[in-house]
């Protein structure tokens, strides 16, 4: 099954820079949320990680 899709993929002409173009993508992705983590204010990180802990917004039935 792999060779078969190897040699699929090796007579496309012009598809080496989709793996470039994909680990790139990522790569800014991920830097870009790393620089979000650390610039990130610390009173929006508590209020946030409190959301889950507060009952004012929970309905009974």
């Amino acid at each position: 099954m792999l060779k078969f899709v190897k040699n699929h993929m090796e007579s496309i002409t012009g598809i080496e820079i989709y793996p470039m173009i994909s680990l790139l993508i990522f790569f800014t992705f991920f830097v870009m949320l790393f620089w979000w983590v650390i610039t990130a204010k610390k009173e929006y990180i508590k209020s946030v990680s409190n959301i889950p802990l507060d009952n004012q917004n929970d309905t009974t039935l």
